[in-house]
C-alpha cells in the first residue's frame, strides 16, 4: 500500500465516521423528539383523568347535599304544618283575646 491508498483510506474512514456520528446524532434527536411527544401524551392522560375524577366526586359530593337538603327540608315542612295545625286551635281565643284588649 502506497501512502497516497493510506491517505485516501484515512479520508474514508474519516468521512464515514463524520456520517456515523451524524446518523446518532439524527436518532438521538428523533429518540428525544418521540420521548417529549409520549411525556406529554402522559401528562394530557394524567389531567383527563384528573378533572375526569375531580368532577365525579364533586357530582357525589352534590348528590349527597341535595339529598341532605331534601332531608332537612321535610323536616322544615313538618315542623311549619306542625306549628300552623296546633295555631288553628288557638287562633279563635288569640282573635277574641286581641279584640277584648282593643275595646278595653
Amino acid at each position: 500500500m502506497g501512502r497516497e491508498e493510506v491517505l485516501r483510506a484515512i479520508r474514508q474512514a474519516e468521512g464515514e465516521a463524520k456520517k456515523t456520528i451524524a446518523d446518532a446524532q439524527s436518532e438521538a434527536t428523533e429518540i428525544i423528539s418521540k420521548a417529549r411527544l409520549k411525556a406529554t401524551e402522559i401528562i394530557q392522560s394524567g389531567k383527563s383523568d384528573s378533572e375526569a375524577s375531580s368532577q365525579n366526586m364533586i357530582s357525589e359530593a352534590r348528590n349527597a347535599a341535595e339529598g341532605e337538603a331534601a332531608k332537612e327540608s321535610k323536616k322544615g315542612d313538618s315542623a311549619i304544618g306542625s306549628i300552623h295545625e296546633s295555631g288553628e286551635g288557638s287562633r279563635g281565643e288569640a282573635v277574641k283575646a286581641v279584640l277584648d284588649a282593643f275595646r278595653s
